[in-house]
């Protein structure tokens, strides 16, 4: 098998882990809210925010 053959795999792989890791700093995000750390989440969720929207201008 060709490393061409193995690159769709792994981009797949590299995007799930990346939508997993999100999914994980959100849910840690609202236990910091909910914990009155509002603030922290804002700037967490902003910070996602530009992440995801440089992610999506790429594509």
């Amino acid at each position: 098998m060709s490393n061409s053959d193995l690159l769709p795999s792994l981009l797949y792989k590299i995007n799930e882990n990346q939508l997993a890791l999100e999914a994980a700093i959100m849910e840690l995000t609202l236990w910091v809210e909910q914990h009155g750390f509002a603030e922290v989440g804002e700037n967490v969720r902003v910070s996602l925010a530009q992440s995801i929207g440089m992610r999506n201008s790429s594509r």
